[in-house]
């Protein structure tokens, strides 16, 4: 869930990227500028990092800020949901990660299947979009908007890929230590209830 000091940043950030994309006048470049530094700082204040590597992480893109996109695989076997171990935790997750520049969600989510799980989909439905801040994840530096596709294996088998270590399918109620910056258990619940129910509509919040 979203915290107020992280809210404030991201907002004061959002404004001044803006700002400093279409901005012409040098005096308010500059109170854009201002703004920015202002973001770091209150990132700075509460996460004790470095400022390099806030500048690194927060404040290296231009243009006009929007959410980041995070794209999930719901692929259902058995009445059970696949999962991928990730390397960068070790903990499990929906295949799945950042939309790619030039590839439509349905796209992404079949080449990011493929290479994190070795199965082989067709994207049959869109379940759910959801607001990151709307969900109990961790705090993050980057407004996301999550999206969930049910998927249906047509070729392939289980295989690891670069960043995953393991594949598996997990009943609902044995779901395995969850990698929270990408998935929860309730959202885990709520494409359950899509098998269970073919006939759900999308759900957006």
């Amino acid at each position: 869930m979203s915290v107020k000091w992280l809210e404030w940043a991201q907002r004061i950030q959002s404004i001044s990227q803006a700002g400093l994309a279409f901005s012409k006048d040098v005096y308010d470049i500059e109170r854009f500028e201002e703004l920015k530094a202002i973001s770091l700082e209150i990132m700075q204040e509460h996460t004790g990092q470095d400022m390099e590597k806030i500048i690194s992480l927060f404040a290296n893109e231009t243009g006009y800020q929007t959410p980041k996109v995070d794209i999930r695989g719901a692929v259902f076997l058995n009445g059970q949901i696949l999962m991928v171990n990730e390397n960068i935790d070790g903990k499990w997750s929906l295949p799945g990660g950042f939309c790619d520049i030039g590839l439509s969600p349905a796209e992404n989510i079949v080449k990011e299947i493929k290479e994190e799980s070795g199965y082989d989909v067709v994207p049959v439905k869109l379940l759910a979009l959801l607001d990151m801040n709307k969900h109990a994840h961790p705090t993050q530096p980057f407004h996301y908007y999550k999206v969930f596709i049910q998927c249906s294996i047509v070729g392939g088998q289980a295989e690891n890929g670069l960043e995953t270590k393991g594949v598996q399918f997990f009943n609902e109620n044995a779901l395995p230590d969850l990698s929270l910056n990408r998935n929860t258990a309730a959202q885990i619940g709520l494409l359950f209830d899509f098998l269970r129910d073919p006939q759900k509509e999308t759900v957006f919040d």
